[in-house]
């Protein structure tokens, strides 16, 4: 039987970002296995994501964690370089537009003084200045928008990843291709964990970091997890349309579209009624050709005439309490850290989560970033942390 100090369940961004902080950590000594159920990642959140990074949420800790991964992505190399080589993750830097009509106005100001206070590099346009900056863009029906300025992008999200991975591999963090299917739970402690190759492992400290698998690994320990699989999906299309200096567009409708090589991705959330709790990755072509595509042509006129060239799906392990990550441990199991319930927010948050979760495992507190709002507290108190801008 094995014997670990830290055992991660989940080797996508977060795993594997919790991972590295950890073997990097000079007061951390132990052990990590880092356990993984696929390592060609092909069905992985992390890798069938959009890969964007923004500061423009309506909860603080949220905007400070992307506001670390903006920084952290911008000195990648001195981070996650290994041998002197350094992942290449292909940041464009080019902001978030989000677009407001006059019913989302006030939200729209509220959130910028949030993102302000915070010294967010944010700045809000009127509809004349929207329509100076981005000639192609419809305004007749916006009252006002939020563009980010510096730190907000895209980037290869695979390849963020791969570099927290080999970098944590590096350190001598241990990776292994099986699943955790059950775990012995002791009282208070976890005391070893059961993989799906029938093996045991015994760990001091387990963190869940198993994306949509995350609600079974906690319900193994007792425990109820608010976190569901929620399908999304993501569609490639060309146009002829010249759409210069295109940010990653956020229209009020939900929909949201940003370059992608010679053409543009987009997407949006189906309505709650058709958003049901779902594990199949069958593109939903309807949302494109019946909601997405009017919304597109509508906002952009050159986009009227466009064509999909690929679509895919992936899933969100989707927190439906309040589309924010449950992090830390539950009040009943010391031994046992969360870290679930992205919402879609996982690859952009997975630098400031790693570095938590190395503190918590290290320090048994968190000592560069505070997320303790983030933690079990308020879902076992029934009071929501909402995030307004979740997209």
């Amino acid at each position: 039987m094995q014997q670990v100090d830290v055992v991660i369940a989940g080797g996508a961004a977060i795993g594997s970002s919790a991972a590295c902080f950890l073997a990097s950590q000079p007061d951390f000594k132990g052990s990590v296995l880092v356990l993984e159920k696929d390592f060609s990642y092909e069905k992985c959140a992390t890798t069938l994501s959009a890969a964007s990074v923004r500061h423009q949420f309506s909860t603080p800790g949220n905007i400070q964690m992307s506001q670390f991964a903006s920084q952290f992505i911008k000195h990648i190399d001195e981070h996650l370089s290994v041998a002197g080589e350094a992942p290449q993750i292909d940041f464009h830097e080019t902001g978030y537009l989000f677009l407001a009509s006059s019913h989302g106005q006030a939200i729209l100001e509220s959130n910028h003084r949030v993102q302000r206070s915070l010294n967010a590099d944010v700045s809000l346009l009127t509809p004349a200045q929207l329509k100076a900056r981005f000639a192609w863009l419809n305004t007749d029906d916006l009252s006002a928008g939020s563009l980010g300025l510096s730190g907000e992008g895209w980037l290869d999200a695979y390849g963020l990843m791969h570099g927290f991975r080999r970098k944590a591999i590096s350190l001598g963090v241990q990776y292994r291709q099986a699943q955790v299917v059950g775990v012995n739970r002791q009282g208070r402690r976890i005391e070893s964990v059961t993989l799906s190759d029938g093996s045991t492992v015994n760990c001091s400290v387990l963190i869940n970091a198993a994306g949509t698998g995350a609600p079974a690994l906690a319900k193994s320990a007792g425990i109820a997890l608010p976190v569901e699989s929620r399908k999304r999906c993501i569609f490639h299309f060309n146009s002829s349309a010249q759409v210069d200096n295109c940010p990653m567009v956020i229209d009020p409708s939900g929909a949201y579209f940003r370059p992608e090589g010679k053409g543009y991705i987009c997407g949006i959330s189906p309505p709650p009624e058709q958003d049901p709790e779902c594990f199949d990755f069958e593109v939903q072509h309807a949302l494109f050709d019946d909601v997405l595509w009017p919304l597109l042509a509508a906002r952009v006129p050159g986009f009227e005439a466009l064509r999909v060239q690929n679509a895919w799906a992936g899933h969100y392990d989707m927190n439906t309490f309040d589309c924010n990550v449950i992090l830390g441990a539950h009040p009943e199991v010391d031994n046992l850290l969360f870290a679930n319930g992205f919402s879609g927010h996982g690859m952009q948050q997975s630098p400031a989560i790693g570095r938590a979760l190395s503190e918590l495992v290290t320090y048994g507190e968190y000592r560069s970033l505070d997320l303790s709002a983030f933690g079990w507290k308020r879902i076992l108190e029934n009071k929501p942390l909402l995030e307004i801008n979740v997209v």
